[in-house]
């Protein structure tokens, strides 16, 4: 029996990579569901994985994880189509083009926090988050909630007597605990959105593992490391790609030092195909699974324990759970109102 994997933000960078790595793995004993926002670059994704791998089952799922009723329709057809998922990556995500502290970026380039700086935009990066036609911050719909509902959504089809299945996050070493706050799990007031949403996804991974283990349902976290993606790219939305190049240079030659700069996506994807082979229940769920390359260009995957607690993870969980009430009592009301009046009924 085919295994039945889903990842979302598949269409490119890390999301991608994984899905190729995936079929080079098992073509012949997986079912591979990527889910995207923009169709038209899922088909190209599409066709070029059965390029290199004719006889894969790739299908495609039309999802914004920003949107409430598109993630509810997404997993709704998800359990039209599948009667079990085996593994759901949740790999979506987006970051706002921050404001660029070029003061700050040179006096870096000269102290001991340069690697950081590069591998996070810690100290020279402020980023201004917007939001959704739902009323929610961008940021925190599309990298966390959207998946949060996913999960829910699809529970008939993750959880199953007898077998288990696996719920992986692609987070990032840029989830800071200093950016969250539970008082403002959205982040409308702060200046780092999207660290605060890869620190809650740190938190929600256990929360699942607390409330969906012993149905067989398994929830890992993974950090990429410093990957150069569409997401880097729009780090310093100014400086033209020539720039890029030019610096690729020295990040190599930073990972002489450091073994977190993976630099292309099909390292940064160590971690996610290393848990593909791992039994889901032998795993810390305080753990993150580093994706990591050596000097030498050798990938290979480490676990750093997370800096969370149990406590915060289930607040977190219960803000989310009355989050989601609030959202489908109002797009039950929306639908409701944009239902036709019926002319049998007279005024």
């Amino acid at each position: 029996m085919r295994k039945v994997v889903l990842v979302t933000g598949a269409n490119s960078g890390i999301g991608l990579a994984l899905c190729e790595r995936l079929l080079s793995h098992d073509t012949e004993g997986l079912h591979l569901c990527l889910a995207c926002r923009n169709m038209q670059r899922a088909q190209a994704a599409r066709s070029d994985l059965l390029a290199s791998y004719p006889a894969a089952q790739v299908d495609l799922l039309q999802m914004d994880t920003s949107s409430v009723s598109s993630v509810l329709s997404a997993a709704q057809e998800v359990k039209v189509r599948y009667d079990r998922l085996d593994y759901l990556y949740l790999n979506a995500g987006i970051m706002p083009n921050p404001e660029f502290d070029v003061k700050a970026f040179f006096k870096g380039l000269f102290s001991s926090n340069v690697i950081t700086m590069f591998a996070t935009g810690e100290g020279i990066l402020t980023q201004k988050d917007g939001v959704t036609t739902d009323g929610l911050q961008q940021v925190f719909a599309t990298n966390l909630f959207g998946h949060f509902l996913l999960v829910r959504e699809l529970e008939p089809v993750l959880c199953h007597e007898g077998r288990t299945s696996q719920l992986v996050w692609t987070s990032s070493s840029n989830a800071h605990r200093s950016a969250f706050n539970l008082e403002d799990i959205q982040h409308r007031t702060g200046t780092q959105p999207y660290s605060s949403s890869k620190y809650a996804t740190d938190l929600l991974s256990l929360a699942f593992n607390q409330h969906y283990d012993k149905q067989g349902l398994y929830s890992s976290v993974i950090c990429p490391g410093f990957v150069m993606t569409n997401l880097t790219y729009g780090i310093l939305p100014l400086f033209p790609a020539i720039l890029w190049t030019l610096l690729m240079p020295v990040f190599w030659m930073i990972r002489v030092f450091t073994n977190t700069f993976t630099l292309t996506p099909y390292n940064g994807s160590e971690a996610l195909i290393w848990l593909f082979r791992q039994k889901p229940e032998s795993l810390d769920p305080y753990a993150k699974y580093h994706s990591l390359t050596s000097g030498l260009g050798n990938n290979y995957t480490q676990p750093h324990k997370m800096n969370i607690t149990l406590e915060s993870s289930e607040s977190l969980y219960k803000k989310l759970l009355q989050l989601e009430s609030d959202m489908r009592r109002k797009l039950a009301e929306k639908e409701k109102e944009a239902q036709p009046a019926d002319p049998s009924v007279k005024t």
